[in-house]
């Protein structure tokens, strides 16, 4: 496959490598950009630990609450441009279906699609809103989560280009959690944690990044014979950055996510630990050129 310039930018937005260091791992890998954000970290050349997708559309995310926060939702909704995702009747639209996806039992896209919303369903509703409005939307997700003796809060970040909603597992109202709930959705927006802790980390992930460190360290120069041993390290420090409760709090640095909890509760005189959260980026996870977004749509509305 041939390199192209465009493909060379793209890695080095997501690696911060040099230009002909982006260009000879995309040879290596055949234009391949995420093997060749791994051959960069193998090298050194690169910190990049999660690979970043070309995004194609843009949008909201919306969240709903219940009066007494144990049961929320959060959904997703594309636009193909800014003006539209800031448009009234649109920001309308998607708190409606966040509001719907919040009191239905639809456990996926396809049953949500035929709920009862405005008149008609909730595909009448898509379809008509871009016929009204003349551009192309998509209905991307939804999630609903209850789950027994957990508080619900959320944080919207950026107008709704990012939402988290976080479960605190506590025998507080959900008054007496909101402020704590609120500061843990906020670091879950800026920090992009991957998993709750330890526990609940894909034993994928950690092989991956195994083999990915443990030929970095090689590479340095390092004894085979100690590389494991330096890995272990490497990956223990790793798993404080990518799970929730062991990162450092935005706040106060002196204290992880899961201390920053324990002192809330203390201070309160309650029990409370985090059980549970949600993030939604607008267009996360849209790995394919702009052009594709309309044919989403399209396979979206033959259903």
């Amino acid at each position: 496959m041939a390199v192209t310039a465009a493909m060379v930018k793209e890695l080095r937005e997501i690696t911060g490598a040099g230009m002909m260091d982006c260009k000879k791992a995309l040879v290596e890998t055949d234009g391949d950009i995420e093997k060749a954000v791994d051959v960069l970290r193998e090298k050194g050349l690169s910190k990049a630990a999660k690979k970043s997708g070309r995004i194609a559309a843009m949008g909201l995310v919306r969240m709903a609450f219940s009066d007494d926060h144990k049961k929320a939702a959060i959904v997703e909704v594309n636009s193909e441009t800014d003006f539209v995702a800031k448009n009234d009747e649109f920001i309308e639209f998607v708190e409606g279906l966040a509001k719907l996806a919040l009191e239905s039992e639809a456990k996926d896209m396809d049953a949500f699609m035929q709920l009862s919303f405005d008149g008609g369903t909730v595909q009448d509703a898509l379809t008509n809103k871009i016929a009204k409005i003349g551009e192309n939307m998509n209905i991307r997700r939804f999630e609903k989560v209850q789950e027994e003796g957990v508080i619900y809060t959320g944080y919207l970040h950026g107008g709704g280009t990012i939402g988290a909603i976080v479960g605190l597992k506590t025998d507080a109202t959900a008054e007496e959690v909101e402020i704590c709930g609120k500061d843990v959705a906020m670091q879950v927006a800026s920090m992009r944690p991957m998993y709750l802790d330890e526990s609940s980390v894909d034993p994928a992930y950690i092989e991956h990044e195994k083999s990915i460190l443990r030929q970095e360290v090689i590479n340095e120069g390092k004894p085979e014979d100690m590389a494991d041993k330096i890995v272990e390290g490497k990956i223990k420090k790793e798993l404080k950055e990518v799970c929730l409760v062991e990162q450092k709090f935005v706040k106060d640095s002196d204290m992880t996510v899961k201390g920053y909890v324990a002192d809330f509760a203390g201070k309160i005189g309650k029990e409370a630990s985090i059980a549970s959260y949600v993030r939604y980026e607008v267009g996360e996870g849209i790995e394919k050129k702009e052009e594709d977004f309309a044919a989403e749509v399209a396979a979206q509305m033959a259903k």
